[in-house]
């Protein structure tokens, strides 16, 4: 069965591209607009295995969601991705502290998407 994969980002350019990166792999892809959504997804979904996930979006930024599934431990094993612009040091800290597992850097490439992937276990 195909591990499950979300991808959260308001650019659908974004999501579009991840989803031609990683549905060769194999993944079961879902996507949503911004951390509402996702929310609302993984309430009425399985727990994916795996969020891509952006930080700046409207209605629920990513670190807003990342920190509501956090506190709930069916999300424990799901493996979260930032994928954002923000390269400041703090960011990235507030980021992992905040529950993600890696973080990467937009513009990305097939390469490094799958890198961080397998950083997590999810390949």
């Amino acid at each position: 069965m195909a591990k499950k994969l979300l991808i959260v980002d308001d650019a659908s350019a974004i999501r579009k591209a991840i989803c031609q990166i990683i549905e060769p792999l194999g993944f079961d892809v879902a996507e949503a607009e911004d951390g509402e959504q996702a929310l609302a997804y993984c309430m009425r979904e399985s727990v994916p295995e795996g969020i891509l996930l952006d930080i700046d979006m409207p209605i629920m930024d990513g670190l807003s969601f990342l920190r509501v599934i956090r506190q709930n431990a069916r999300y424990d094993t799901s493996q979260v991705v930032m994928c954002t612009t923000h390269n400041s040091i703090e960011r990235v800290s507030e980021a992992l502290s905040a529950g993600a597992n890696e973080y990467v850097m937009k513009p990305f490439d097939q390469d490094i998407i799958k890198l961080k992937l397998e950083a997590v276990g999810l390949i």
